[in-house]
């Protein structure tokens, strides 16, 4: 490519990153705001007489009916949307359109914010991506050109989401294109830091999750990490089942409208807030609870395990806009923590000094046998925690994990999602299977 070309694709890289710094940052404030009032109205209903329970589960309900709505106007804001930006840099889909941000962003302020459990940056990659695709069509940029900015934005997508500008680069070769080509690193390294530089303008420039400085784990604990990552591994497994199950379940009930599967999976998901208001969310708060050292009982860390390990691939089968990986993070940590509980009343002497590293260690581990990008999943970590103490065991339990993944045969989430999409796309990508996004 000549110099000029390399400019103009720097260039429009730079402005994409802005558009989508200042509109993920934004993003990400409505859904802080959003979760604060969520919490806020289930304590005014415990106060009430009577069936109070009915006020978050009714409040989830239309949030959750409201997004299916813009869903129905724009089909392809439904799910995550990686797949979306996967299929599009392999030429199985067509870039999307400008539209497709204001439908993420409303849409997925109504779904997220009510409480249900997906991810805020299926949303924002996917936001990017169309920022991207937009500024290269103005750029004048060939159609490979085209493909290429939309996935370079959209791993500033990801950068924004979690604060992670390293990361976002990182998942746009790792995950999206799985391959290295210097102008992809170029203009995803500019995009990233531009849009991470923004965001910090509107969130503030810091870590997402404020951890107290440790010492590294004794290497003699080194075999016990390794346990963990093939227990992690195959709990991975067990979890992208879980998410096609409830895929093919809930879509399998067509004569059900969209919306009104969403609605009732959003009912349920406000009763839940209602009982266990820390259940539900993208699980920021509770991760934050269990990072920052707040003492949970055994039986209560179990509990939230197991409500979010099927409400997050229940919620997700709702094809409303969110995705999974915030999620994974709050699985993982819970895991991490159970498994030093539990490891804790068999041991002679005291291990719960284990519970921070472990839960740390399992966010990385946990996201990298579900989507299988290793290296992406520990740089997130590393970068949201801004603690490399754990580093050593942490790069020994993610590649048990994986491995484990592997050899039981359970393929990558987002490569089972993206076998889902049709080889060819109408306008815009839309996906055979909405529902299923």
């Amino acid at each position: 490519m000549t110099a000029r070309g390399s400019l103009v694709i720097a260039v429009t890289a730079i402005v994409a990153g802005v558009v989508i710094g200042f509109i993920g940052g934004a993003f990400r404030w409505c859904l802080q705001t959003a979760e604060r009032l969520r919490l806020d109205l289930v304590d005014w209903a415990h106060q009430l007489p009577g069936p109070a329970w009915l006020i978050p589960a009714a409040a989830a309900a239309a949030g959750a009916g409201l997004a299916a709505l813009i869903v129905r106007w724009q089909p392809l804001a439904a799910g995550s949307g990686i797949q979306h930006v996967e299929a599009v840099y392999r030429g199985r889909a067509r870039p999307p359109l400008i539209g497709l941000v204001l439908a993420k962003f409303v849409g997925g302020v109504l779904a997220i914010g009510s409480g249900l459990v997906l991810g805020r940056e299926g949303p924002t990659v996917h936001m990017g991506a169309a920022i991207g695709a937009q500024a290269a069509r103005r750029a004048r940029l060939s159609d490979t050109d085209i493909r290429m900015m939309q996935t370079a934005v959209g791993g500033a997508g990801l950068a924004v989401a979690f604060n992670a500008p390293i990361a976002g680069v990182l998942f746009a070769v790792e995950e999206v294109t799985r391959e290295f080509r210097m102008q992809m690193v170029l203009a995803t390294t500019l995009a990233s830091a531009t849009a991470v530089g923004c965001t910090r303008l509107i969130l503030g420039n810091h870590p997402d999750f404020a951890v107290a400085t440790m010492a590294a784990p004794a290497l003699a604990w080194l075999p016990l990490f390794l346990v963990f990552g093939v227990l992690t591994g195959l709990l991975g497994a067990v979890y992208n089942q879980t998410v096609l199950w409830f895929l093919d379940h809930v879509t399998a009930a067509a004569r059900i409208p969209a919306i009104v599967k969403a609605t009732a999976i959003g009912a349920l998901v406000g009763l839940a807030s209602f009982v266990v208001p820390l259940s539900v969310g993208d699980g920021q708060t509770l991760t934050q609870l269990l990072l920052g050292g707040h003492t949970l009982v055994l039986a209560l860390v179990g509990g939230y395990l197991a409500i979010r390990f099927v409400a997050g691939p229940l919620c997700y089968s709702a094809a409303l806009p969110g995705g999974l990986f915030a999620p994974l993070l709050a699985v993982g940590a819970l895991w991490g923590v159970l498994f030093v509980g539990v490891f804790d009343l068999v041991w002679p002497h005291d291990a719960t000094s284990l519970a921070i590293p472990m839960a740390i260690v399992g966010m990385a581990a946990f996201f990298s046998a579900t989507v299988r990008a290793p290296v992406t999943g520990m740089v997130i970590v590393i970068e949201m925690t801004a603690t490399t103490s754990v580093t050593v065991p942490m790069l020994g339990a993610t590649a048990a994990a994986v491995l484990a993944a592997q050899l039981v045969g359970s393929p990558p989430i987002y490569d089972s999602l993206r076998e889902r999409m049709m080889p060819e796309s109408s306008a815009g990508g839309a996906p055979k299977d909405q529902d299923g996004q």
